[in-house]
């Protein structure tokens, strides 16, 4: 459907993307997806209910760092088994945008760790809504709807007017989880551009992360575990 839209334009391009630079954001969108995991985990919800998360605070290391390193080692594997292969195999059907600037293949590696930990802080978060609801799953769904759209999932944000796709992108962290990496990816903006993505990027890991680890202070001052 993209690439009819590139088509359709005359110029061969769709909100300043190439027909292979569509191709190539969607082949590695789908890739991108399992290993930022952006769907999926209520892990710390689950134990919050239970009440099993009264264990994970005896542990030395805090559960936002503990967390975190099970998500990145998680995230690790899923470069090599779930986003090499779609990256591999596009190519083989479509034309592909291949990195024209020698800086693009590091910078997109950065900016897909720094994609892993603002969507790990943004899952967190709304894992951590248990400690006060005791059952997230109302959360955990207003998560699964809105989080795609918002992050670039289903379609590229530079669709939208650019009001509103920058709204979204300086507003919120979704667009850092996937728009973002994608973006540096496909080379859509020259070079200082691709750096300043990565750089709203960072700055979103410090937000998300300082506020995990607020909430999780906050929630460990009140937390009822069976009653006690």
């Amino acid at each position: 459907m993209l690439l009819a839209v590139a088509t359709g334009t005359g110029t061969g391009l769709a909100a300043g993307y190439s027909r292979e630079q569509l191709a190539t954001f969607v082949w590695a969108g789908q890739g991108l997806l399992a290993v930022i995991g952006i769907w999926g985990w209520t892990e710390l919800a689950d134990r919050i209910r239970t009440g099993d998360v009264a264990s994970d605070l005896l542990r030395p290391v805090d559960p936002v760092t503990s967390y975190l390193a099970g998500d990145l080692g998680r995230a690790g594997y899923a470069v090599l088994t779930r986003f090499v292969p779609p990256v591999l195999t596009g190519p083989l059907f479509f034309d592909v945008h291949v990195p024209a600037r020698w800086q693009t293949v590091p910078l997109f590696a950065v900016s897909m760790l720094l994609a892993v930990v603002v969507c790990f802080g943004c899952r967190y978060l709304v894992n951590a809504t248990a400690y006060w609801l005791h059952d997230a799953r109302g959360v955990t769904t207003l998560w699964t709807l809105g989080s795609g759209v918002l992050a670039g999932l289903y379609f590229p944000l530079r669709f939208l007017p650019d009001w509103l796709w920058g709204t979204i992108w300086l507003a919120t962290p979704l667009p850092s989880v996937m728009q973002a990496p994608l973006d540096v990816l496909v080379e859509r903006d020259p070079a200082p551009v691709q750096l300043g993505i990565v750089v709203v990027q960072l700055g979103w890991v410090v937000a998300v992360l300082a506020g995990c680890r607020v909430v999780q202070h906050r929630a460990e001052r009140r937390l009822v575990v069976q009653g006690g």
